[in-house]
């Protein structure tokens, strides 16, 4: 259920594996994913699920409305009967209040400083990695007092440099705006590392803890990936602070 996870300085980072919930084929087992097909009776259990492992309260945990931008929510508390906005980051000042990003091939980014009590979560995918949204995300954090020399940033399970498959055109277009993305799968032709070009761009920013997971969604069958197997649920990462 919780593959990933970690404590520093009061800054929590976990990740899930795809184990452990209620969901049928082909979102088995925990699918937190709530706009991929799977019913909404599971995805809550599962959420509920996951956020009692972690000892949250699944009530409080702030999710995003994803669209592959670079939109950043800066939250206080969690959504309650609001409409969930649309954005690939959400960032808060508030001590305990969970933030949550979902993936299935993307790049899950979590972050903290936990000297300024502020955190952030980013779903980076190829098209958030060309807008900006980590850069966004660590710009959103700086205006709550964050300092990108004490954020500690941790990226969770993504499709690896090997195995993403992109046209040449893509790889270049990409590449050009983040360098380390550019990488050639495991059989030779034109490929992205979506993670790596996230790393680079916290790297110029100035973050200099930063963790990379080692595993690769499609290659391993203990996470869901939407490269593989198209239609799929998915894992999340979850951020907070003491």
């Amino acid at each position: 259920m919780i593959a990933e996870r970690e404590t520093t300085g009061g800054a929590h980072f976990a990740f899930t594996d795809r184990w452990g919930g209620v969901s049928a084929v082909p979102y088995e087992e925990l699918n937190l994913g709530g706009a991929v097909g799977d019913t909404a009776k599971a995805v809550r259990a599962n959420r509920e699920c996951a956020a009692h492992a972690l000892g949250l309260d699944p009530g409080r945990v702030v999710w995003m409305n994803q669209v592959h931008g670079r939109e950043v929510a800066v939250v206080d508390g969690p959504w309650g009967e609001r409409e969930v906005p649309a954005a690939d980051a959400v960032v808060t000042g508030q001590g305990g209040l969970p933030l949550a990003v979902l993936t299935a091939d993307c790049v899950p980014v979590l972050l903290a400083d936990p000297v300024a009590g502020v955190a952030g979560a980013a779903h980076a995918g190829r098209p958030g990695l060309l807008a900006g949204v980590v850069p966004a995300a660590v710009e959103a954090m700086t205006g709550l007092g964050a300092r990108p020399e004490r954020i500690v940033a941790r990226t969770g399970p993504s499709v690896c440099g090997s195995c993403y498959e992109v046209p040449e055109e893509m790889r270049a277009e990409v590449s050009a705006v983040a360098p380390p993305a550019y990488a050639e799968t495991s059989w030779g032709t034109p490929a992205l590392d979506v993670a790596a070009g996230v790393l680079g761009q916290l790297a110029d920013l100035g973050v200099v803890d930063v963790r990379r997971s080692p595993h690769c969604t499609r290659e391993s069958q203990d996470h869901f990936s939407y490269r593989r197997d198209r239609v799929t649920g998915r894992l999340a990462g979850y951020v907070w602070l003491d």
